[in-house]
């Protein structure tokens, strides 16, 4: 399937959470005029600690600049935990532009805000020291995820995002991820946007708020999810082979862009 632009984040290369595998077959599934690379694409804080690098996550890196040298325009947005990239802004790599936030203009003319949204969460901003407890918790939540979803695939059952319902469930999670959105849209509004995309809290959404379109792509160690313009301006946020309870339903449509959301069964991957 072939769309204007796509847009993925968080997909944490360098963690055992990163679902490389997955990620890489979508790539292949799924081309593109523009690829928007919005943050923690790499996990420098984790590597930091421990070196994790299998082959499955250059396959990644490599499928990436093959799109580049292919002639999808790719930009890449760092994060928090890849914030070592900020100190090439500006730069080009293997056809990879570095850019600290952009903007995407859709078919029919409304401008995106692009940027990952760490700066709009007050305890990786303030409190450095509390983000990093709290990654370092959340990566023991992914790992009893992960022998979790060992057992569904043994009985014969989809990926099931076990971590991501948890914080679906807790009300201070919850009210976060509300607070966050509308941060960011307010922001987008004061610089003139029509509607932004992020990432960072790991929960793909896409809605109105307050007359801005805001969406998150969410991640590829959860939700593995995308957002992705279709060649007439229509927006839509895909789930990657999996059954995950907290999706919402269908988004009323933004005229005249048309907003859905909806799962994708994975097929066979098309070089």
């Amino acid at each position: 399937m072939h769309y204007r632009a796509v847009f993925i984040s968080d997909l944490h290369l360098g963690t055992p959470g990163c679902q490389a595998e997955a990620l890489i077959d979508f790539l292949k599934s799924h081309t593109s005029d523009h690829l928007y690379l919005i943050g923690d694409i790499i996990d420098g804080w984790q590597l930091r600690k421990k070196w994790y690098w299998p082959q499955a996550h250059n396959d990644v890196v490599q499928k990436l600049l093959r799109k580049a040298r292919k002639g999808c325009k790719v930009v890449f947005i760092p994060g928090n935990h890849d914030e070592f990239a900020r100190d090439f802004i500006d730069h080009h790599f293997g056809g990879v532009h570095v850019d600290f936030e952009g903007s995407h203009t859709l078919a029919d003319g409304r401008k995106l805000w692009l940027v990952h949204g760490d700066y709009f969460d007050a305890v990786v901003k303030y409190a450095k020291w509390l983000a990093y407890l709290g990654d370092t918790l959340y990566e023991f939540a992914l790992r009893v995820n992960r022998h979790f979803n060992i057992v569904r695939r043994r009985m014969g059952l989809p990926y099931w995002s076990l971590s991501a319902y948890l914080k679906n469930k807790v009300k201070k999670a919850v009210n976060f991820v509300a607070d966050f959105e509308y941060a960011v849209s307010h922001e987008a509004r004061k610089r003139g946007y029509d509607g932004v995309v992020c990432g960072h809290i790991h929960r793909a959404e896409m809605r109105m708020i307050d007359g801005v379109l805001y969406c998150n792509d969410g991640d590829w160690v959860e939700s593995r999810s995308a957002l992705v313009e279709h060649m007439d301006g229509t927006l839509e946020i895909l789930y990657w082979d999996q059954v995950l309870d907290f999706v919402p339903p269908v988004q009323t449509a933004v005229k005249p862009v048309a907003v859905v959301a909806k799962e994708v069964p994975e097929g066979l991957a098309a070089s």
